[in-house]
């Protein structure tokens, strides 16, 4: 193990806590910025991502698209609002897994980091499935699964090599999306000049002929998958040189953003679908619809030039960073003995957790060929993930009332009850109306879960977390 002075060759400010008050030894590299965190945030978000569900949401909102994306971005606000709290208190790599265990109790920490990992370690097999299945609609002549594996193998050396080559990558990838988009919003806004547009101008936010609020809502728990990520910033928490409360407002800028970003792209692209009707009544199976209304705006190369590029945003800069951000939660259960000890291994050069970024590439080739033998496995990964991430997050919103309320007995109404409280029922709104399929095998995995927390207890090893009060893990 190196000292703390060698891994942290740039050392945190002194508004910066560090984690040695907690009882572990600085063992990351300290270098990101707030800039860094920023984009490693936004290039989770994938700034383009509603190209490649477009369609689903564009029918489950009954074309209002823009009204979607505002209130998904509203509700997440309250998520961003309590990690940013939290990030402020436990200034560490573990996110929702840190923030429960150390907000409330070390065995509630673990089943929270346990129902996370389903968001996690599936994600980066999801957006690989995607991206590789764009490719091969453009090559054939190469299959998915050897995409798959190109994907993985790229990014898994990306992130071997350290957090600042990852974080370099990341703001040449968010670079070439935000051209990519620019490019299809000044054709989008010509074409309507032209008269392309189809419906009112404000058709996108409200529609009377289509709106209830069910519908509305029903397409948010859609859509709000496009927000999943922001929270992976408060991975990299012991790699940032930044205090902690820019730790957290780097977290809340970022979906900001996004949010703007996605409002604006979708608003321009639901004015210009060329069959409106037909995509309500018969959604997107192909997931082509976003592409098709390129090629209607600008022709057949914006077409492929907006498809080739969700594929690589979702497939390199997405998957890079979520490769990344899992194998930081792994790092920090295996330091604390709640996942194998190998997994807190951290590189002596490189100064990753090294052990945790391999086995992250093993499980997402796993699942990613399991997944695409499946003819339902896009849909119930996109599942899993998504109902992983709402209920690790219902636990992070008690966590701020809990430790600073309770606890502290703080008189921050608006940040420390009534932001979380929000939060929580919007959250637990989604969760409840989650499929059958996503509901059965999240409660299985949580299960899972409370049978090893049980047999760990059975066996005289209660879950600790390093340098908490007793009383703090009862």
């Amino acid at each position: 193990m190196s000292s703390p002075s060698e891994a942290s060759p740039s050392p945190a400010p002194p508004s910066a806590a560090g984690v040695e008050q907690f009882g572990y030894k600085q063992e990351l590299r300290r270098s990101l910025t707030f800039t860094d965190l920023l984009i490693y945030g936004l290039i989770f978000m994938v700034p383009i991502a509603p190209f490649g569900i477009f369609g689903s949401v564009f029918q489950a909102s009954g074309g209002m698209v823009a009204l979607v994306y505002i209130i998904g971005m509203v509700a997440m606000a309250f998520t961003a609002l309590s990690y940013s709290e939290m990030a402020k208190a436990f200034p560490m790599a573990g996110s929702v897994y840190t923030y429960a265990g150390r907000g409330i109790a070390a065995p509630v920490g673990f089943l929270a980091g346990w129902v996370i990992l389903l968001d996690y370690v599936l994600v980066p097999a999801l957006l690989y499935l995607i991206a590789s299945a764009a490719m091969a609609s453009f090559v054939p002549a190469i299959p998915i699964w050897a995409w798959l594996i190109g994907f993985i193998v790229l990014n898994t050396v990306v992130n071997y090599l350290g957090i600042e080559m990852t974080a370099r990558l990341n703001k040449i990838m968010l670079v070439a999306e935000l051209i990519v988009l620019a490019i299809f919003l000044v054709i989008g806004v010509v074409a309507l000049a032209q008269g392309k547009g189809h419906g009112g101008a404000f058709t996108p936010l409200f529609d009377s002929s289509t709106f209830s609020s069910s519908l509305v809502f029903g397409a948010v728990s859609v859509a709000v998958l496009s927000f999943l990520g922001f929270d992976g910033i408060s991975m990299l928490a012991e790699e940032s040189r930044e205090s902690t409360r820019r730790l957290g407002r780097s977290m809340i800028a970022a979906l900001g953003l996004a949010g703007l970003l996605f409002v604006v792209q979708t608003w321009v692209a639901a004015l210009l679908v060329p069959n409106r009707a037909d995509l309500i009544a018969n959604g997107d199976p192909a997931g082509s619809a976003f592409y098709d209304t390129a090629e209607y705006a600008g022709g057949h190369w914006l077409s492929v030039l907006t498809a080739v590029a969700t594929a690589i945003a979702w497939g390199f800069a997405n998957s890079l960073v979520a490769q990344a951000a899992t194998s930081r939660l792994l790092f920090a259960m295996a330091r604390d003995k709640q996942l194998p000890s190998f997994l807190g291994k951290i590189h002596p050069r490189h100064k990753v957790p090294v052990n945790a970024t391999f086995v992250v590439a093993a499980v997402s080739l796993g699942f990613g060929l399991y997944m695409n033998s499946r003819d339902d496995g896009l849909t119930l990964l996109t599942q899993l993930v998504n109902f992983g991430a709402m209920t690790a997050f219902l636990a992070l919103h008690v966590s701020v009332v809990v430790h600073y309320l309770v606890r502290q007995g703080s008189r921050d109404w608006w940040r420390h009850l009534i932001a979380p409280a929000i939060g929580f029922l919007i959250l637990l709104y989604v969760v409840i109306n989650a499929s059958i399929a996503a509901q059965t095998l999240g409660f299985v995995w949580l299960a899972i879960g409370v049978v090893i927390l049980v047999v760990s207890y059975l066996m005289g090893r209660r879950p600790t977390l390093s340098g908490i009060n007793s009383e703090v893990n009862e």
